[in-house]
């Protein structure tokens, strides 16, 4: 008999009143708590964390009354290594986190200096039996932007968010500064990006002028989250956010003036909406209050 690449079960499943053959990759979905979807549950049994009978299962078996079904917790591969860099952490439990994301760095990818190595020394280990080998992001933020990041501690939990990121469930909003004053003061930007329908909300909160310059404050709500949605759409309109070296006019200087605000969301444990907001940060005040 085969064994579980892990050692520990986290939840056991036996089927009970079949009345009809059908397929792992069908039957499985909505058995376990921590597996919600096809997609998560076919990861798992690919990584070899699910057993039927004791056996490595697979999408293709047939279910039949009186199997048993075993999830396993995934192990650790190679021991992490940490990037001490120091968040400022905005909430946390047992199945979550969310932490103050700065400006510059990566949320994750093929670096050492990103946000993710960073979380295991920020945030406690979860109690939790499905507990993730380290923290992860649920979402990402662009390398210069800063703000509100949502992290999962345990299978369940980055099961849950990720579905409702997918189904536009979870509420974000951002601020940001922008060249000139924008009008209408409120409305919604809609294009096409990379073949997706993308929609933005704004609204204007207070126009001001600079150094014979004008300048927008504005807030942002993203109904979509395509690649650099808010930096192509307010571009788009004339009104590129500063510091933007990528969609803004040529030779931009200064930090990316784009700032991930709030989230709201439904806790995956509690199914209680929870709401997480930021002040405005110290590089926004700093430029709309440095008035030359």
């Amino acid at each position: 008999m085969q064994n579980s690449k892990s050692k520990l079960c986290i939840e056991s499943h036996k089927v009970t009143d079949l009345e009809e053959k059908i397929r792992l990759q069908e039957y499985g979905v909505g058995i376990f708590e921590s597996i919600s979807t096809k997609s998560a549950l076919k990861k798992s049994i690919k990584k070899g964390l699910i057993t039927r009978d004791g056996e490595f299962a697979r999408t293709s078996d047939w279910i039949e009354t009186g199997q048993v079904l075993k999830l396993f917790a995934e192990e650790l591969q190679e021991e992490k290594k940490i990037f001490r860099l120091k968040l400022e952490v905005l909430y946390e439990d047992e199945s979550l986190a969310v932490i103050h994301k700065p400006g510059g760095y990566p949320t994750n990818g093929n670096y050492f200096k990103t946000i993710e190595n960073a979380l295991p020394f920020n945030l406690k280990r979860t109690s939790e039996k499905d507990e993730l080998p380290y923290p992860q992001p649920v979402h990402r933020l662009d390398n210069p932007t800063s703000g509100v990041l949502l992290i999962s501690k345990t299978v369940s939990a980055k099961t849950f968010l990720s579905v409702l990121f997918e189904r536009h469930g979870i509420q974000k909003s951002y601020v940001a500064i922008v060249g000139g004053h924008m009008k209408p003061r409120e409305g919604e930007i809609r294009s096409d990006l990379d073949g997706k329908n993308s929609l933005t909300r704004y609204q204007v909160e207070k126009t001001f002028r600079k150094n014979g310059e004008d300048y927008s404050l504005v807030h942002l709500n993203p109904s979509t989250g395509r690649t650099h949605q808010l930096r192509i759409h307010l571009s788009s309109l004339g009104h590129p956010i500063l510091g933007d070296k990528i969609y803004g006019p040529e030779n931009q200087k200064g930090r990316l003036l784009l700032h991930a605000s709030s989230l709201r969301f439904q806790h995956p444990k509690t199914q209680k909406s929870l709401t997480i907001e930021t002040e405005l940060p110290h590089k926004f005040v700093k430029f709309i209050n440095e008035m030359k």
